[in-house]
């Protein structure tokens, strides 16, 4: 008998060099044995167990004073962070689709009619869309490139200067510290349409936090799988609004009353003139805030190289259908004038979400409920979305030497445990909802989050002009990318531009806002920081930061333009998938292409 058929009998199999080996021999070699399994309190114990993985590099010690920032260590950190990669390209891909409709598009557009009329809302979130498109294709092509973690203020650090990257890391980290209780508060402020004040807000409180937190306690994993239930269904509500807005608007309704552009006519298309234009820019931008999340979950994401780039084309469909199309229907539905929009002159009304009163203009029954509870699922997403975006961000500062190093704390689950924790805490401003201040709570969360925004789009326009400086400068070419912006520099350029626009327009608007001449020194100061405190906040950390650790601007050649790029055989792999596309037929590229 040959030696090999010998060798199989007894149970032995040859490993991939030839020899014999424990692992190499099949189970009935050994016989029978239990796999040992802890009890479920023991493993969730462990589970909160520091990483094995982790690692953390001291601050760089050159200089006499210690006060060196050591941009090494810091790319080298936020690139090979432990943080779970489980995010697969359907998550990805309904966190771009739908992750950031919520408030801003259901309850604080409201707002924005109010103010503006509905003229300005289509003008100002078009253009804060045409933005949005390229800072977002902008991002994906760095994230593509580099999946690395807390991705704003990392590119920040690495391709412009380490106290920028500071400044912009945590002003999207305030951004979502203060987004989880705002939303919580927009969810008080929509379940008055059945409350009626017969249960403390308070109560609500509670219940969407213990749900938020919760949810986030499960990982990555937790929040992908949420997020793309939350998707598909503000996904689904919002066509099926706009499906309904086009019957309604053409007569279709129970009263069978042709619409047309009638409320265009009177009240009008515009209200407050240019001014009323300017001060909807913020609430475009906040509506839009969480687009870039699809940037910060690259790092967590198992193959960012083939699921981003799906996920950065689809931006453009969420734009045009899910706010530019429901929003034109919102302004042919409902006027401005309507007593019931948030700020409005009569605040504080049950009724805020445009969509709602669109519904119930129409004397449809039954419908405003159920809008009213796809708005609170959108309020779970975003404030979901809030948690992550916050947690990550504040461990990524961390693995940078820029925030406290116990925010950096990596469990065995790949979650940064304590950053989720100090989230959650902060989370209990939402408390505020069931005070006499539940719509000034609300007003200034809004507006701080969404100015908060434009720093950090702006940020990742200018990032991108220079890595592609960088890249220019050390003699690589744009066909060793895996993702190229489709708007390339010239959309950064337009992007950067546009949202220097957005920041002028709210300083004037906070400057000398709408009805001044009524107004008394300490409400116009009131009004000025309440549109315009991310400015100073931003400005004083970014000064701070440079005068304390004299932080050089860093310059093409410097730039690190390897650390964080996860394959290392990219130039082959990028090869054979264009090989592979050029065998697509003509209906595939053309689907690839825009999506």
């Amino acid at each position: 008998m040959p030696a090999g058929s010998m060798d199989t009998e007894k149970g032995l199999r040859k490993n991939s060099e030839g020899r014999y080996s424990p692992d190499s021999m099949s189970p009935d070699y050994y016989g029978e044995s239990s796999v040992h399994r802890d009890a479920l309190g023991r493993r969730i114990f462990d589970s909160f167990k520091r990483s094995p993985n982790y690692s953390m590099t001291p601050k760089g010690t050159l200089g006499a004073d210690g006060k060196v920032f050591d941009l090494e260590s810091a790319a080298r950190n936020t690139a090979t962070s432990p943080l779970s990669r489980t995010l697969k390209g359907r998550h990805l891909q309904m966190i771009a689709i739908g992750g950031s409709i919520g408030t801003g598009l259901f309850v604080g557009s409201g707002s924005a009619l109010s103010h503006g009329g509905p003229a300005s809302v289509v003008i100002a979130f078009c253009l804060i869309g045409v933005m949005l498109y390229c800072t977002v294709h902008a991002l994906g092509e760095m994230a593509v490139l580099f999946p690395v973690a807390g991705s704003f203020s990392a590119y920040s650090t690495r391709f412009l200067d380490p106290a920028w990257g500071f400044a912009m890391g945590w002003n999207y980290a305030l951004q979502w510290l203060v987004v989880l209780p705002l939303e919580i508060v927009a969810a008080t402020l929509t379940i008055e349409f059945w409350n009626h004040g017969k249960v403390n807000n308070d109560a609500w409180v509670a219940v969407f936090l213990v749900l938020i937190v919760g949810i986030n306690l499960f990982g990555v994993k937790g929040y992908g799988e949420a997020e793309f239930v939350f998707a598909i269904v503000k996904v689904t509500a919002v066509i099926g609004f706009i499906v309904l807005g086009v019957v309604i608007n053409v007569g279709g309704g129970p009263d069978g009353a042709y619409i047309g552009g009638k409320l265009w006519r009177d009240p009008g298309a515009f209200n407050n003139g240019f001014k009323g234009l300017c001060s909807t820019f913020v609430t475009a931008a906040f509506a839009f805030g969480g687009t870039e999340l699809v940037g910060l979950a690259a790092a967590e994401t198992a193959n960012p190289r083939k699921s981003l780039p799906t996920a950065v084309k689809q931006v453009f469909w969420r734009i045009t259908l899910f706010y530019v199309v429901s929003l034109i229907l919102v302004g042919l539905l409902v006027p401005y004038t309507d007593k019931r929009l948030l700020n409005s002159s009569t605040p504080g009304n049950s009724v805020a979400s445009p969509f709602v009163i669109a519904i119930q203009n129409a004397g449809i029954e039954g419908l405003p409920s159920v809008f009213n509870a796809v708005i609170m699922v959108a309020v779970l997403s975003v404030g979901n979305s809030s948690i992550y975006g916050s947690s990550r961000t504040l461990a990524a500062l961390a693995e940078q030497n820029q925030a406290p190093k116990i925010l950096a704390y990596i469990d065995r689950q790949g979650r940064p445990i304590v950053a989720i924790i100090v989230a959650s805490i902060i989370g209990f401003l939402a408390f505020l909802a069931g005070s006499s201040k539940q719509e000034d709570a609300f007003n200034w969360m809004m507006a701080i989050s969404g100015l908060s925004s434009v720093f950090t789009w702006m940020s990742i326009c200018v990032s991108h002009i220079r890595f592609r400086k960088g890249w220019a400068v050390q003699g690589h070419s744009l066909d060793e990318l895996a993702f190229k912006s489709a708007a390339g520099v010239i959309g950064s350029y337009i992007g950067a531009i546009f949202n220097a626009l957005v920041l002028i327009a709210q300083f004037w608007t906070a400057f000398s806002p709408l009805g001044y001449e009524t107004m008394s020194t300490k409400e116009l100061v009131n009004t000025f920081f309440q549109a315009y405190l991310a400015f100073p906040v931003v400005l004083i950390m970014y000064i701070g930061y440079k005068l304390w650790y004299r932080t050089p601007f860093i310059r093409s050649h410097n730039m690190d333009l390897h650390t964080g790029i996860r394959e290392l055989n990219l130039a082959e792999l990028i090869a054979e998938e264009r090989l592979d596309r050029a065998n697509w037929p003509r209906w595939k590229r053309v689907y690839k292409f825009f999506c």
